[in-house]
């Protein structure tokens, strides 16, 4: 599952270029305060870059990228950091 980011504006889009008010509007940014949750791509990550002197992020807990288990751990399997030797020349 893909992480979110909470991204927040805090600074006007007064007096700054067209192609910057844009793309704070495109994050769904409608006011100063105004706060909203996004996927954790790189589209959405460089649209965060291009405004960040308007805009503050954070990653929402929870929803990290590396959050979900592996689908050998989630078996009950140990991670392949952890298995023995024997056992990975096995597979």
């Amino acid at each position: 599952m893909p992480g979110k980011l909470r991204v927040t504006q805090v600074k006007s889009t007064i007096s700054h270029i067209a192609r910057n008010r844009a793309t704070v509007r495109a994050l769904g940014l409608k006011r100063i305060g105004h706060t909203v949750e996004v996927a954790d791509n790189p589209a959405t990550r460089g649209m965060v870059r291009q405004v960040r002197f308007l805009v503050t992020v954070e990653e929402v807990p929870g929803t990290a990228k590396g959050a979900a288990a592996a689908p050998s751990e989630a078996r009950g399997d140990a991670p392949a950091s952890h298995r023995s030797e024997d056992s990975q020349e096995k597979s």
